[in-house]
Parts: C-alpha cells; sequence; structure tokens
C-alpha cells in the first residue's frame, strides 16, 4: 500500500500553492476548476513523490465544532530536509518572510529535531531533519 496524497482545504489557493511551491520546492499541477461546484484544486509535487492537494471551494468554512462538515486545515504535515542546519536555516527564512514560527527548532523527547511553522492558512508543518 502507498499513500497517494494528503488534502486541504484553503481559503486562498494561490497563496498556498506560492507557499508550498517556494518554500518546500513542491512543483503544481494546472490548476483544476469545476465551476458549477465552486471548487479548485492543485495537485503539489514533491521529492519522493509524497504529493498535497490544496482545494478551495466556496462553501467551506473555518468552522471546526461539527465532525461532519468539511473545514479548513488538517492536523500537521512534516517535510524533512536532511539536516539540522537546513531546519535552522529554513525555519528562519519563513520567519523573515512573516509565517509564524510555532515552534522554534529544538530536538524533541522522540529524538526528533524540529521546527514547527504555520502556513498561510494556519496549519501547522513541522520541518524536520
Amino acid at each position: 500500500m502507498k499513500l497517494t496524497h494528503i488534502a486541504i482545504w484553503t481559503k486562498d489557493i494561490e497563496k498556498s500553492k506560492s507557499f508550498y511551491i517556494k518554500y518546500f520546492n513542491g512543483k503544481a499541477n494546472d490548476k483544476y476548476i469545476n465551476t458549477v461546484k465552486g471548487f479548485e484544486s492543485y495537485f503539489i509535487t514533491f521529492a519522493g513523490e509524497a504529493r498535497l492537494e490544496i482545494m478551495q471551494r466556496i462553501d467551506i468554512k473555518e468552522e471546526k465544532n461539527d465532525m461532519h462538515k468539511e473545514y479548513i486545515g488538517l492536523a500537521h504535515m512534516a517535510f524533512s530536509f536532511g539536516s539540522p542546519g537546513k531546519v535552522d536555516e529554513t525555519t528562519e527564512l519563513l520567519r523573515k518572510d512573516g509565517f509564524q514560527v510555532l515552534g522554534n527548532p529544538r530536538t524533541t523527547g522522540d529524538g526528533f529535531y524540529e521546527s514547527i511553522i504555520a502556513d498561510p492558512d494556519g496549519n501547522r508543518i513541522e520541518i524536520t531533519e
């Protein structure tokens, strides 16, 4: 079995696309648009064939109180950069560019060196070695 992709709802699909391309070296496909449903999406492909589907639809809200409804976001995603130095460098670049650093680089209790940042929609992203 192979995980094919993770999907997230976004408030601003173009901003999210740019974020994942610039900071995580993603490659986007052509935008899919379904005008009947008010739906748009991109698949962003990363090294190692991992893919993220970023989606936007006019009726998706930020309300998370009803587990039977779709809402913006997910728990977190993790991207490996290969070294503690790259974790530090990428974290500082994101901080400089105005993104919120939720957890500064550190070694976690289970031995991972990582930081945590928020993407344009506030989704948590772990930047790991």
